[in-house]
């Protein structure tokens, strides 16, 4: 029997936090989950945060609960303000500390971000992402605000915590005392960097009091605003020290505020794009600092350690992506770590819409009391059953690697010489190169199971049946998803007419473009084809942004002494000339998701991309593409509008592949072994969680 070697890496090294020694270097970083806000819902954080401490993370930092109303996140959102509050948590804490686990209890005070009428801040400046202004602190409600902050750190060591972490980033409120945009007082808490940083070093002196030495103190403290007239890098840095010489034990980096115009969050940023603003934190301080934000893989975490710019790592994404991301550490193999993706879709999209957080990638991820979520357990040989997959796309995937870990036998088909279905098409979208990733860990994962994958076959009824003509399987579940939806353009042919292809003709790389183009339709499919034919002249090898081109083209200056850490973005000349066109007369992107969608409207303009709502398509000619579009003087009123273009890119929706379903039916099948899973049940809108969250709802054991 060969013993495999002893794991070795700087993230499974021990480490001693003020009290505490964590056995490794990875925390669970903050991140709300929607869960925090009512007791009744506390068990089912508690399942949560236990299912990561089991996966072996050393340290767990909840999502913020408020220190007082006024500054909770949500309407009625969770506080740690009564002893009530506490004996509520006990079910959280009890949980992961039976599992094995360390946790911190986040204490957060929103200030103008809170979503209350009666919100509070530094001064009365509005956020430009909230509907109200915040009433001016006075001086007693400062002092107040300390008091509370302490107070909730007794009680979260009353209800088991570990210690807490303080949240002076991202904007919130004691990060609005900290910069001269959203501090504008002329009095002891406002004026130079040192009165600025007065409130927020009062709470982490109180809180450190409060704990004494019962508790691990962490700060997380901005590394760069990235918001002008944010700190600059050097204020940065007295920030952190003095947060030290109060007393924290540990600082967490954060990067960026919510109303930032750089984007942090999204899979466009490459992985460890900020992790210079972390180094130079850490040369500043003498306690560890973890490093957060884009760290995705073990590998990243390591070098982050490995080079000097942290101490610890901070994930919060892709632990739920995989609560089981510590056994990946080490191990070069597709199937061993679900990647996060940065996509945002059914994580932060969710919060900012007030669901409960989930992932694309796990749809397990907050539902883990929930037995149609259970992980598979083989079933008795008796009940396992004979499955067809057909389509091998996400879904499809993760369908068969489900139905094979219960016990059954599976085959998957596809038609494609490779797996992948929309995934193969988005990895190729500039930005989206997470994708692919992402897919071929599917497939390995349902290899891994046991799944027989069979591609290349085009599937019909003969496929699914004996040669005896009976039912060749007990089950077939048709994760066929979705083709483009046609529509005719009169003049579509003739001579001399802008040419005329489908989106994934284009995305492919199967049809040649000129050098003006056309795209119909403006949802997501939409945006992404014309950022994608207008940005190939700046990565015309299709291979992703470093992070120096990424910062540089934002104009991120992590190196700079201006406030936010702000510079000029730089900018290449669009590859081609794109019409973006849709039907309803609503401002183009206006339904792109909560926390992605205003990336993809700055990069529209940034390259250029002309946009045109309330389109009517009159049809085609030699002289390009003619249409309709509402008078500007008198919007009742239609005006025509030729559009020189050599080319047009229908993007115009989705229908389901579902033909198969009733000749299988016709053929012999029963009706309810037939099921139509993901897009090919519904094809709405090009959806990747839902068609996931389908597949595993859809295969119980």
């Amino acid at each position: 029997m060969t013993v495999a070697p002893p794991r070795t890496s700087p993230l499974l090294e021990p480490i001693t936090l003020g009290p505490l020694t964590l056995p490794n270097r990875v925390v669970m970083a903050s991140m709300h989950l929607g869960l925090e806000d009512r007791h009744e819902d506390l068990p089912r954080l508690a399942a949560f945060y236990a299912e990561r401490a089991r996966g072996g993370v050393g340290l767990i930092v909840t999502g913020g609960v408020g220190v007082v109303p006024e500054g909770a996140v949500t309407l009625g959102g969770g506080l740690l303000a009564s002893e009530e509050d506490a004996r509520a948590h006990r079910v959280v804490t009890d949980a992961v500390h039976a599992a094995g686990g360390r946790m911190l209890a986040q204490l957060l005070h929103a200030g103008r971000y809170a979503p209350s009428p009666d919100l509070v801040s530094a001064s009365a400046v509005r956020a430009p992402i909230s509907r109200h202004t915040p009433r001016e602190m006075t001086t007693a409600d400062i002092e107040r605000t300390v008091g509370a902050f302490a107070r909730a750190a007794t009680l979260a060591l009353e209800a088991g915590y570990d210690g807490v972490e303080i949240m002076a980033s991202e904007g919130y409120l004691l990060n609005q005392f900290l910069a001269p945009a959203t501090n504008r007082r002329v009095d002891e808490y406002g004026g130079d960097a040192e009165r600025r940083r007065r409130f927020p070093v009062a709470v982490v002196a109180a809180v450190r009091e409060a704990l004494g030495e019962r508790g691990v103190l962490s700060v997380r403290t901005s590394a760069a605003d990235l918001v002008p007239g944010g700190q600059t890098r050097e204020e940065v840095a007295d920030t952190a020290r003095a947060f030290e010489a109060a007393g924290a034990d540990v600082l967490m980096t954060g990067i960026g505020w919510h109303e930032s115009r750089v984007p942090t969050i999204v899979t466009s940023v490459p992985r460890a794009a900020f992790l210079p603003a972390t180094a130079a934190l850490s040369a500043a301080v003498d306690i560890p600092v973890i490093a957060a934000n884009r760290l995705t893989t073990p590998a990243e975490a390591e070098e982050a350690i490995v080079s000097g710019a942290a101490a610890l790592v901070g994930l919060a994404r892709p632990l739920l992506a995989d609560p089981d991301w510590m056994a990946g550490i080490g191990v070069d193999d597709a199937a061993a770590l679900t990647p996060c993706i940065a996509c945002n879709q059914a994580c932060l999209d969710h919060v900012f819409t007030g669901a409960p957080v989930s992932c694309l990638m796990n749809p397990r991820a907050g539902r883990e009391t929930d037995p149609a979520y259970a992980r598979p357990v083989p079933v008795a040989i008796g009940r396992r059953r004979r499955v067809a997959v057909v389509g091998a796309g996400p879904a499809g995937l993760t369908a068969a690697e489900r139905a094979a870990r219960f016990g059954h036998e599976v085959t998957l088909f596809d038609r494609h010489d490779e797996p992948g279905g929309q995934f193969r098409l988005a990895r190729r979208i500039p930005g989206k190169e997470e994708f692919g990733p992402a897919l071929e860990h599917l497939a390995a994962r349902a290899r891994a199971s046991g799944v027989t994958v069979l591609t290349g076959e085009d599937v019909t009824v003969q496929t699914l049946l004996t040669p005896e003509g009976a039912p060749a399987f007990d089950e077939v579940l048709l994760t066929t998803g979705v083709r483009p939806r046609r529509i005719e353009l009169p003049g579509a042919g003739e001579p001399g007419a802008p040419a005329v292809h489908a989106y994934d003709d284009v995305v492919l790389g199967h049809a040649l473009l000129g050098p003006r183009v056309a795209v119909i339709g403006a949802g997501g499919v939409g945006v992404d084809v014309a950022e994608a034919l207008t940005a190939g002249a700046q990565r015309p090898d299709g291979t992703p942004e470093s992070a120096e081109q990424w910062r540089a083209r934002w104009g991120v200056a992590l190196d700079s002494p201006t406030p936010g850490q702000l510079g000029e973005p730089t900018g290449e000349p669009p590859a081609r000339e794109v019409h973006l066109l849709q039907r309803s007369p609503e401002p183009i992107g206006a339904r792109l998701r909560p926390t992605t969608g205003w990336v993809h409207r700055v990069e529209l303009r940034r390259h250029g991309v002309r946009l045109h709502s309330g389109v009517a398509y009159e049809g085609l000619s030699a002289a390009g593409l003619h249409v309709t579009v509402p008078d500007p003087e008198r919007p009742e009123e239609r005006t025509p509008l030729t559009l020189d273009v050599t080319d047009v890119v229908v993007c115009a929706g989705q229908e389901s592949e579902d033909g198969l379903a009733g000749d299988l039916v016709a053929a012999g099948y029963h009706a309810e072994a037939v099921r139509l899973v993901g897009g090919a049940a519904e094809a709405r809108e090009l959806d990747a969680y839902r068609a996931m969250d389908h597949a595993v709802r859809a295969v119980q054991g």
